[in-house]
């Protein structure tokens, strides 16, 4: 698998849209992205959904629902070009930001809105990375596995002239 060069630059942004119009946005979007061949620069488009129960006359209903209506997550990098198709779009308000800045998702913020599926482990096995969090806060590691499916990584710390392996979830660690 090839890293991406661009990594960095990619955040998560949040758009507005009008009542009723995220799936049209969501659609309407993948379809520029591929005919424009610009999946470099806008690399996922999300609705975040979830799964409602309800029992109604002891018979269990499930619906999909989603969990932020009127708004569409985009996985992009920000450039004029890709504000300009974002923005062009039927059915879009506006960036959520200050005025006509767009402002980045953080992954905290992903993980308060309750979206933190939806956040994407950007390294791979034998990267180094920061540790975030007590008791190995500020360590670097090296990543030995990743568990995708479980949201944490396996990595190797050398302190005290010694290597320890440590698993961790993908919140604690950061880019070096």
């Amino acid at each position: 698998m090839e890293k991406d060069n661009n990594s960095d630059l990619v955040h998560w942004y949040v758009v507005y849209t009008y009542s009723g119009y995220e799936n049209k946005v969501k659609a309407t979007l993948e379809k520029i992205v591929e005919n424009r061949g610009i999946q470099d620069k806008i690399q996922e488009i999300i609705i975040p959904m979830e799964e409602e129960i309800e029992i109604k006359d002891g018979n269990q209903k499930s619906s999909i629902k989603k969990v932020f209506p009127g708004y569409v997550l985009i996985k992009m990098i920000m450039t004029d070009e890709t504000w300009y198709i974002v923005k062009g779009i039927k059915g879009i308000f506006n960036f959520v930001g200050i005025g006509e800045k767009p402002l980045p998702l953080t992954n905290k913020e992903m993980q308060t809105l309750g979206i933190d599926d939806i956040v994407k482990l950007d390294y791979e096995v034998g990267d180094t990375v920061r540790i975030i969090t007590e008791p190995f806060y500020n360590y670097s590691a090296v990543i030995e596995e990743i568990f995708k499916d479980k949201k944490r990584v396996k990595v190797k710390v050398s302190m005290f002239g010694r290597e320890t392996t440590v698993e961790l979830d993908y919140s604690q660690i950061q880019r070096i």
